[in-house]
């Protein structure tokens, strides 16, 4: 037996089941014991309660090759209970990735080490999307499903032929976002995505039977999952369970793991106690003995760390098999393939680009930016296969179906077009998911309002350097008589205060086309598109070709210069503000004053110019914010709220005109702020 026999009869008996696999799963074990207790901080619990099955699934299932982790016909692997950390990071060192050297292990949780306390998605190869907040990586995961499907139907089984594993616990499943990509995964019949459901019981309050009562498989079930329940210290029920699980290709599957919390420790092993804290030194010892290990901390013995790089070299082979099919794929198909997975831009993008700015400009149009956002998909998808599109059950409103992607995603035929259905949540993290996939460029529809379901997620497209695109109409007042509830009033602050995140208020058709082209080139940084219910009139009719709204403001309009070339008032707006703006400059200067409008679609971007270009456009003169949201923030840029322009308060429902006079967001009130400030 390739270990010390345990001398707890319970757990001697489970190791008889199969020795083999219990002897790798121990490896794990050891190494989350020694880092968790090295670091005094972490989790060890779920990693020694998970072992077992890991072991079954990277030694015999997962298609993956440790020498080339971004191998693009991999299988993914999400550890959707990030806590489990050193579960993966423990597996990673134990296969042979590179960067996972013994001293990342031994560093875990430490300044500068790749091994942060939740995986993180570019620390380190191997860990395809951030986790940690709980339900988020079987949402990714969902989205990494969708578009396997979605690439296979277009390259061929022979290029693209994977799976999508996740690892997730109770707390993955009682999380709403959980019950959401759970549903649209079973909707959509993804065959691919396999569950490995790590059923301990146990939560950090207590055990589950606190808040969580619910038959899990029934509910997986009706949701339309292939189900299976087994032992989760049993390696050759685990096998058979994982086997199963592949040969359904109809639906995704769920395989409930009975384990044990921290599995072996003598004193916290089935308790809460073992969640969230190390063993600590005496523990430790004693759950080492207890399992049949005898090996030094951060030490693995020569035969189990020799078998484990084994089992990390065993794709090689698939992978040489799936490199010559794509040698032998025609040149054409295999150039589109390359270009898609590089994230590279077709060479008929920006002739097209153009081609749809000068239609703007030769035939100027009054619309709603969320139609010119349905204008720029429109003149953009067809040159874009890579896009895929969906909405939150609101595409008549957000306008995010145009005809080149208009082929519905099916459990038969996988378009170009999601339904999330009202899922915000799970539908920002599917993006991400299919974004971290390759391949795609994902963007999906709701109301601004909606975008605080969504917000965890949008911070995860930041956090990751993720290049999804939410298209978040109805983003003001304006929308009218629907009322408070669905007019974002702070919204846009908040999405501001998001580190990474570039938020686009475009005032028209013109500064709409430029934020969408903005949005597609930022393959690593998420994008996020503010737009109006009501009309607004074309501003630009300037045919310049740069993109102004890259620069985040701009000056729009002069009315008139003063003697030493300089303003009485600068008018800075965003959105449909603008045009009230450039109406309250033209009677201000009617009334003798210099006056410039700044028209900002992008704080982020404005702020990342030089600052002798954020000294030009902004100006030396007093200056008045006007936007129909909150107030919060835009005093970097005046100096007092009392010069903003704004709502202090939320919305009602009223017709657009009358919200707008009720709540001072006026050509009015702009030129009697205005007077006050440049003295008049």
């Amino acid at each position: 037996m390739p270990f010390d026999i345990p001398k707890d009869p319970a757990i001697a008996a489970k190791a008889a089941l199969d020795p083999a696999n219990f002897a790798l799963a121990n490896c794990i074990r050891a190494l989350s014991i020694d880092a968790v207790n090295a670091a005094n901080s972490g989790h060890p619990g779920a990693p020694m309660g998970m072992a077992d099955a890991a072991a079954v699934l990277f030694s015999k299932h997962l298609k993956f090759d440790a020498k080339h982790p971004d191998w693009p016909d991999r299988d993914r692997f999400v550890l959707s209970n990030g806590h489990a950390s050193m579960l993966l990071y423990s597996v990673l060192h134990l296969t042979g990735y590179e960067d996972m050297t013994i001293e990342q292990i031994r560093n875990f949780r430490q300044w500068g080490a790749i091994t942060a306390g939740h995986p993180e998605y570019g620390h380190a190869k191997g860990i395809e999307t951030t986790t940690g907040p709980l339900g988020q990586g079987l949402a990714t995961a969902v989205g990494m499903a969708l578009a396997e499907r979605r690439l296979a139907a277009e390259f061929g089984t022979d290029l693209v032929d994977h799976h999508t594993w996740v690892m997730l616990g109770d707390g993955c499943l009682q999380e709403g976002i959980g019950q959401e990509a759970a549903s649209l995964a079973g909707h959509l019949g993804l065959g691919k995505l396999i569950v490995l459901y790590d059923d301990n019981s146990i939560t950090i309050d207590g055990p589950t039977s606190v808040s969580f009562s619910e038959n899990v498989p029934a509910r997986f079930e009706a949701m339309g999952w292939h189900v299976q329940s087994c032992d989760g210290h049993d390696g050759k029920a685990l096998d058979a369970a994982i086997t199963a699980a592949k040969a359904e290709t109809g639906k995704p599957s769920l395989i409930a793991m009975k384990t044990v919390i921290g599995f072996g420790s003598p004193n916290k092993a089935g308790s809460y106690a073992v969640h969230g804290s190390p063993l600590g030194k005496d523990e430790a010892a004693l759950t080492k003995e207890a399992i049949g290990w005898s090996a030094e901390p951060f030490v693995i013995p020569g035969d189990l760390a020799a078998e484990w790089r084994e089992i990390g070299q065993r794709g090689a082979q698939a992978r040489a098999d799936w490199q010559a099919r794509l040698a032998a794929t025609p040149a054409e198909t295999r150039a589109e393939f390359d270009r898609r997975q590089a994230g590279a831009l077709p060479g008929d993008y920006e002739p097209t680009l153009q081609d749809a700015r000068a239609q703007l400009f030769a035939a100027p149009k009054k619309a709603a930016t969320r139609k010119a956002s349905q204008m720029a998909l429109e003149a953009l998808t067809p040159a874009l296969p890579e896009m895929i599109g969906g909405s939150a059950d609101l595409t008549g409103s957000n306008l995010t179906r145009v005809p080149a992607v208009d082929s519905q995603y099916t459990r038969e035929a996988p378009g170009r077009y999601i339904g999330y259905g009202v899922r915000e949540f799970g539908m920002a993290a599917a993006m991400n998911g299919i974004n971290l996939h390759g391949g795609f460029i994902a963007y999906g529809g709701t109301f601004l309002v909606f975008s605080d379901y969504a917000r965890n997620a949008i911070r995860l497209s930041a956090l990751m350097g993720v290049g999804t695109v939410y298209v978040m109409t109805h983003d003001s007042i304006g929308l009218g008589e629907d009322g408070p509830t669905h007019q974002p009033i702070e919204h846009l602050a908040s999405l501001r205060a998001i580190p990474g995140l570039t938020v686009l208020r475009p005032a028209d058709t013109v500064e709409t086309l430029e934020a969408w082209d903005i949005a597609i080139r930022n393959r690593h940084v998420p994008s996020l598109l503010a737009l109006s219910r009501q009309d607004v009139p074309q501003l630009r009719l300037d045919a310049g070709a740069e993109n102004l709204t890259a620069k985040g403001a701009y000056v729009l309009r002069r009315f008139g210069a003063k003697d030493d070339g300089g303003r009485d008032v600068t008018l800075i707006a965003t959105g449909t503000e603008v045009a009230i703006a450039v109406e309250a400059a033209q009677a201000l200067h009617a009334d003798g004053l210099s006056v410039a409008v700044v028209s900002m679609p992008s704080w982020e971007l404005f702020d990342a110019q030089p600052e002798s270009y954020r000294k030009e456009t902004l100006g030396d003169a007093p200056r008045i914010a006007v936007e129909a949201a909150g107030k919060f923030g835009w005093t970097r840029y005046v100096a007092s709220e009392d010069d903003v322009i704004g709502m202090t308060g939320f919305g009602a429902s009223a017709p657009i005109d009358r919200l707008y006079q009720e709540f001072g967001i006026t050509k009015e009130a702009i030129v009697a702020r205005a007077k006050v400030l440049a003295g008049k």
